[in-house]
């Protein structure tokens, strides 16, 4: 049986006590982590190859060990997302996204439309589709649940879908 913890902040996220395969949360919630380096092994492979490479070129060029150290702190925290789990939780009143640094925690209400990709789903507070809402809008990464998210996600925004898989990347 799942049972339920609170972190640092008070945000509730489920966690597994028994080796039973993960179950559906129940309908008035959603919970989930991402972790996309765990995930994509030879991206991680690369990309931790690619951060040394440049922390290596940065202490070269100025024989420095803190330029270097700095180096590596600004590129694994500009990684963030990608190094470190993100924990969503959906409740019928709000969305929470816990990441590293932060928890945010927003209400459905701030939210207009949708739109869904392969590997997330973009919550916008505009009811049409608006170069600014990658900045103001919010996006829940899939953990293998993409049906349920968007499902939940349907349930809970008045707007619709404007974009499938195969144009989610062509906005005005």
């Amino acid at each position: 049986m799942p049972a339920e913890h609170a972190d640092k902040n008070g945000s509730p996220f489920r966690e597994q006590t028994s080796p039973q395969p993960p179950v559906a949360a129940p309908t008035d919630s959603l919970a989930w982590r991402c972790h996309p380096v765990k995930r994509k092994p030879l991206v991680s492979a690369a990309v931790s190859f690619f951060i040394v490479v440049v922390v290596a070129a940065v202490f070269y060029a100025t024989d420095s060990r803190a330029f270097a150290v700095l180096a590596m702190v600004v590129m694994l925290l500009s990684l963030a997302k990608f190094y470190f789990p993100t924990g969503y939780l959906l409740t019928a009143e709000q969305v929470t996204v816990k990441t590293t640094t932060q928890t945010m925690v927003r209400p459905w209400s701030q939210y207009r439309s949708f739109y869904p990709d392969k590997n997330g789903v973009l919550l916008s507070p505009f009811p049409e589709p608006s170069r600014l809402e990658n900045f103001r809008g919010l996006y829940l990464m899939f953990a293998d649940n993409r049906d349920e998210v968007v499902a939940f996600v349907a349930a809970h925004i008045s707007g619709k879908a404007e974009s499938s898989d195969s144009d989610a990347g062509a906005k005005p």
